[in-house]
């Protein structure tokens, strides 16, 4: 039996971005959650290092491009929908730009945030300014 997969996400179905969700791909950890267009995909499906869209930028970001924490693209997988990607990555330093390994450092308890997990980087040198 033969069926037919979605290639890429549907761009259309969310405005032309689709959520991308980097996940370590040797033990699981969700590391950050960012944007993807089509350009942004067909980028990393050609190079194997994670392209995502800035919104606030309006343009293509290439992970890596000011602080060397890239991303080495593993695999990539898109949700039944085909409008939600997961990329698993091997992620060189941080992946948070406030310098943390994951985006996902803080936690939210009944009563106070707490944070998790140690700065690995300096968000001035790695970026040139603050976060």
């Amino acid at each position: 039996m033969s069926i037919s997969l979605p290639r890429e996400p549907d761009f259309a179905k969310a405005g032309g971005l689709v959520p991308a969700i980097a996940q370590d791909a040797d033990n699981g950890e969700v590391l950050m959650m960012a944007w993807m267009n089509p350009e942004a995909f067909a980028e990393t499906l050609a190079t194997g290092r994670a392209v995502y869209f800035s919104r606030s930028r309006g343009k293509l970001w290439r992970k890596g491009e000011e602080s060397g924490h890239v991303q080495t693209v593993v695999s990539i997988f898109v949700d039944c929908d085909a409008d939600c990607l997961l990329l698993k990555v091997r992620q060189e330093g941080a992946a948070c730009h406030e310098g943390y390994r994951t985006c996902f450092f803080r936690q939210i308890g009944q009563d106070e945030t707490m944070i998790l997990g140690e700065r690995l980087v300096d968000p001035a040198q790695a970026y040139g300014k603050k976060p």
